[in-house]
């Protein structure tokens, strides 16, 4: 996944997916947490795409993890996502002003009640300006950890065409993490620039990756790999008819969170 440090990446399968809308935030200025919370707490969940009273003429979308994406991460998100909210004094307003995310979509992430899709959880660190592993860190580390792939925890794009696995502890944020990531055929990853200084170490392990970064356009085979800045809108393409399979390195210009 770019996982990632602040871009969200959009996923499709041929047609591409309808992500969080820019401006999707609530108008009506409030920006107590406490108030947030308790407003969301005692709400239904919205259906996707559901346009809330007030709101006409906006496109909400609530990505929600596909069936695939690990349930247990859940309540490790929400918890990091309010405690470093909280600690940059920024209301649910203010931050989904900031990340495109609407401020219903960030309570019910904090309450444990949604898991985001990768595109979400991008958008969420660009905006609060973290590495993507600030927010799926549950900060238990100890002098060696065992990843289990049975215990593995995956987070997928809304129709599950996209997957990032991490492959490293989430004792605490990085500047550099790893990931394993199968794109199904014939889909689409879209990442938006990421800040600036991050690189992306990508090897394609199986499969056929057409990668285009900015204005180029690189085709990769199973034991290619490229390396590249990605500060600019990068897109992966799986131009061939088997799942694609890559292992990513990112490297931050420097650990925040």
């Amino acid at each position: 996944m770019k996982s990632v440090r602040e871009n969200s990446r959009q996923s499709t399968r041929k047609s591409a997916l309808k992500g969080e809308a820019p401006g999707a935030a609530s108008a009506d200025g409030t920006g107590d947490d406490g108030e947030d919370a308790i407003e969301l707490a005692s709400s239904a969940p919205l259906a996707a795409d559901a346009k809330p009273e007030g709101e006409a003429g906006q496109a909400w979308s609530y990505e929600v993890a596909s069936a695939e994406a690990s349930s247990d991460l859940t309540p490790v998100v929400g918890a990091n996502l309010r405690r470093l909210r909280a600690k940059r004094g920024l209301s649910l307003e203010r931050l989904a002003r900031a990340s495109g995310v609407s401020r219903a979509m960030l309570g019910q992430i904090e309450l444990g009640q949604s898991t985001p899709t990768i595109n979400v959880l991008w958008k969420i660190a660009r905006a609060l300006a973290v590495p993507f592993s600030a927010l799926i860190t549950n900060r238990t580390a100890g002098r060696t950890t065992v990843m289990a792939a049975a215990r593995a925890k995956v987070l997928t794009s809304h129709d599950g065409a996209f997957s990032s696995r991490a492959l490293f502890p989430f004792d605490e944020p990085r500047t550099t993490e790893f990931y394993e990531l199968h794109l199904a055929p014939q889909s689409v990853e879209n990442a938006d620039a990421h800040p600036p200084g991050t690189i992306e170490n990508l090897i394609v392990n199986r499969g056929a990756l057409e990668m285009i970064v900015g204005a180029e356009r690189h085709t990769l085979g199973a034991g290619d790999a490229i390396l590249f800045e990605a500060d600019v809108p990068h897109q992966y393409r799986n131009v061939g008819t088997t799942e694609l399979v890559m292992y990513l390195v990112m490297t931050y210009a420097e650990k925040t969170g």
